[in-house]
């Protein structure tokens, strides 16, 4: 009886509630959908992976590097040390997603690897294996806490050290904007929202409204081109907050707990900014604050030759890059109104020049660019050489 039953049941599901014309045009739309993503499985040992992590990392030339957008992103200690803990014990780590840059997207990188997923497993190993990282808060291995790689027995350094990890390599014919679309899904999936979608979702109000009005300003995506997939994340969005909160609080960076994380920062600001400008007669300050966009917008178009870009074909501005220019631009035009001085007292002669040289790019290109000291460092550069200093 109880068989007949079962025999007899159907799923509700298996019911189909569409047409036999919406059904096919459903599975064409799948199928026009459907990514050619072709990859390679590679393996390579610990050591290897880090090496050509940090080869060339100061000055932006390692072959494997981690993209602009994925900087903010830093696993505390506690994350970092469960990460070591678990591969000293052989627990199998994931793949890591790469992928191989083209000449298309990226003529400047191209052959090099951009990480996908995998950032800060990458940046976790590379602190452990240099000395710099301290494992704690273990407990499976508790009597490492405390310890550094070199304090490790030398049998277990090498036997870390040739240690595999499996990655999967994207073929230099994955678009960008299909890698764009991996990491979105890969690191979010349909509901975790990026820092500037989060800030627009719940911190409405007029200093955003600012933002949306200035990023679409057709100078700033002139002098600061952009690819499609980063415009549709609300990159020159991403970049107009920024310029405000660090041309504000750049000194305050760093400090308190809502100071050491850039999307803490920048949600602060943002609040601040909302509640600021909703009180009477802020209109002013709108005002203001649009004088002083403009004028850094001015100085860039008729002073620096390829804008907000990096000299050479590559259509890429890093934010780190756009921050050291813009903000400083407006650093020191602060500092010669604040002398009785205006725009056209800014040194602009040798642009050129240091924004080639070595000192500038260690400034803009370092991994660790978030920090402290380095976003001081590249604001102040820029400020210092437009004072004359």
């Amino acid at each position: 009886m109880a068989d007949d039953e079962n025999d007899q049941f159907q799923f509700p599901w298996n019911k189909p509630s569409r047409s036999q014309s919406e059904i096919d045009a459903a599975e064409q739309q799948i199928a026009s959908q459907i990514k050619d993503v072709r990859y390679i499985i590679r393996e390579y040992p610990v050591e290897v992976v880090v090496q050509k992590y940090l080869k060339g990392i100061n000055t932006d030339e390692n072959e494997i590097y981690v993209p602009d957008y994925q900087r903010d992103l830093i696993w505390p200690d506690g994350h970092q040390s469960r990460f070591i803990e678990s591969l000293l014990i052989g627990i199998p780590i994931p793949f890591l997603f790469v992928a191989d840059v083209s000449d298309d997207d990226d003529p400047d990188k191209a052959g090099r690897v951009e990480i996908v997923d995998g950032v800060q497993r990458i940046r976790t190993l590379a602190d452990f294996m240099t000395g710099s990282l301290s494992l704690s808060g273990l407990k499976r291995l508790a009597k490492l806490n405390g310890f550094t790689f070199y304090d490790l027995h030398p049998s277990r350094q090498r036997r870390f050290r040739r240690a595999t990890l499996r990655l999967i390599e994207l073929t230099e014919a994955v678009s960008e904007e299909v890698r764009r679309e991996m990491f979105d899904r890969i690191n979010s999936g349909s509901v975790k929202l990026e820092a500037v979608e989060i800030r627009r979702g719940i911190q409405p109000g007029p200093f955003l409204d600012l933002v949306t009005e200035l990023a679409a300003d057709p100078l700033l995506r002139q002098l600061a081109p952009i690819s499609d997939g980063l415009k549709k994340r609300f990159e020159y969005e991403e970049l107009v907050t920024r310029f405000f909160a660090f041309l504000d609080r750049y000194e305050t960076y760093g400090k308190g707990e809502e100071g050491k994380v850039v999307a803490a920062f920048l949600l602060k600001f943002v609040a601040d900014a909302n509640e600021h400008l909703s009180e009477p007669d802020s209109d002013e300050t709108i005002a203001e604050m649009k004088r002083q966009w403009t004028q850094m917008l001015s100085v860039v178009k008729d002073h620096f030759p390829d804008g907000f870009k990096k000299k050479g074909p590559g259509r890429k501005v890093p934010r780190v890059r756009f921050e050291a220019i813009a903000v400083g631009i407006a650093l020191a035009i602060r500092d010669l109104e604040a002398d009785g001085q205006g725009i056209n007292d800014l040194v602009t002669d040798y642009i050129p020049n240091w924004l080639e040289s070595d000192e500038f790019r260690e400034w803009t290109t370092s991994d660790a660019s978030n920090n402290r000291s380095n976003l001081t460092g590249r604001l102040e550069y820029v400020r210092d050489k437009l004072l004359g200093q």
